[in-house]
């Protein structure tokens, strides 16, 4: 909560208000003065509003409450600059969700890893109808990332991070390997 900061300069003196007659008033000056202090917070907020409002410049107490305006989560443990991009990326996260792409960047976001997916869904096309369906049932998603380090990995945050953005019905596998591994499973699923 934003409250009076000692010494802050306000923006506009109420004291530069009144007609000349009352600036000899030492009593209204001071009485004006310490309404300016007060209201000092207020009026540089109002005149920084936009930077306020966007997530890039927004003071660090406000992107945990900007986060909710857009229906996510920061994580008070993560930078600050971590939590500024999960806040930015909201809107565009919320239209691609339950995709491909949309769990590739909450991945990213979330790692700062691409992550490698495999999924059982596909399409096709025919001039004919009674093709073949492509893809597999029942569903499913293989999350496959790369890190230095997968031992020091927190692997049970990445869990509930795809957990989320997967579709309730599809089953997911998540892979965390070492960086320079390079086999190959072709299977989904085990």
């Amino acid at each position: 909560m934003r409250a009076v900061i000692p010494g802050l300069p306000t923006p506009h003196p109420l004291a530069d208000q009144l007609p000349a007659v009352y600036l000899d008033q030492d009593f209204l000056v001071r009485f004006l003065g310490a309404l300016d202090e007060v209201l000092a917070p207020v009026l540089l907020t109002l005149d920084n509003l936009p930077a306020y409002l966007h997530p890039r410049t927004a003071p660090d107490d406000f992107v945990a409450w900007m986060a909710s305006w857009v229906a996510t989560r920061t994580d008070e443990e993560r930078p600050v600059n971590q939590r500024r991009a999960v806040v930015a990326s909201a809107v565009v996260r919320h239209r691609e969700r339950g995709t491909r792409a949309g769990l590739a960047a909450a991945i990213r976001v979330e790692t700062g890893v691409e992550p490698e997916i495999t999924e059982s869904g596909a399409t096709t096309w025919a001039v004919e109808h009674g093709g073949a369906l492509p893809g597999s049932a029942p569903p499913w998603v293989r999350v496959r990332l790369r890190v230095a380090d997968p031992e020091r990995f927190d692997r049970a945050r990445l869990e509930r991070l795809v957990a989320a953005e997967v579709p309730a019905h599809v089953g997911y596998r998540l892979e965390i390997l070492a960086a320079e591994a390079t086999g190959e499973d072709p299977g989904g699923p085990a």
